[in-house]
């Protein structure tokens, strides 16, 4: 089969969003990448459609106007990206010589980056959201987990982040990634050492069973 019928039988739209960093919620719902949507109003599944703006379409749709290239473009970049084979071009493999990488516009890399942000932001606040009920003391005497403590201090501020990812005109979206850029990485680094030791989904009943065991 050819580029665009392995492609559209090998990948849904979902499991592309994923990859390109766009966070689907259980519902198969999420935020439109192609207009300033403040609620998730596109449903991925197999195709996609946003039921704000009305953007519709498979999987070579969704990434020819997520990156801004043409349909058959599209279908070969989705091709690499999940090694899919086709017979007019075959399988990536390693006696195949390996297309440049696709260079990315200015406003390419400026939504890439927006979405990447918003996905750590949000993986965060949600983490907050847990710690805050997770690890609120239980007498006025207890000590203060430091997990708890870190929630008070940043789940509005994390909120107010969001909601300029959102909501907030180009420059002020703009300037967030500039300001915030470095932090986002390192906070999403520290996110993944957290869930290593499984500190982040360590729950009360946990340690407090744990410590029950020890006496």
């Amino acid at each position: 089969m050819n580029v665009f019928e392995a492609v559209k039988q090998s990948v849904p739209t979902r499991q592309a969003a994923e990859q390109y960093g766009i966070r689907v919620n259980r519902n198969g719902m999420c935020v439109c990448p192609f207009h300033k949507d403040k609620n998730p109003s596109m449903k991925v599944d197999r195709r996609f459609h946003c039921f704000g703006c009305q953007a519709d379409g498979d999987v070579i749709d969704f990434a020819a106007r997520l990156y801004g290239l043409p349909v058959r473009e599209a279908a070969l970049q989705l091709a690499q990206d999940f090694s899919i084979p086709y017979e007019d071009g075959g399988p990536p493999g390693r006696s195949r010589a390996k297309p440049p990488p696709r260079q990315e516009t200015p406003e390419q890399q400026f939504k890439r980056m927006e979405r990447y942000c918003f996905r750590v932001l949000s993986d965060y606040y949600h983490l907050l959201r847990r710690w805050e009920k997770e690890f609120a003391p239980q007498t006025p005497g207890e000590e203060w987990n430091p997990l708890f403590t870190e929630a008070l201090q940043n789940k509005s501020h994390v909120g107010y982040l969001l909601d300029v990812l959102l909501s907030a005109d180009l420059g002020e979206r703009a300037a967030l990634i500039v300001e915030y850029g470095k932090e986002v990485r390192n906070l999403e680094r520290r996110m993944a050492e957290l869930a290593a030791r499984g500190t982040a989904g360590r729950s009360r009943h946990h340690k407090q069973s744990a410590a029950a065991q020890e006496r």
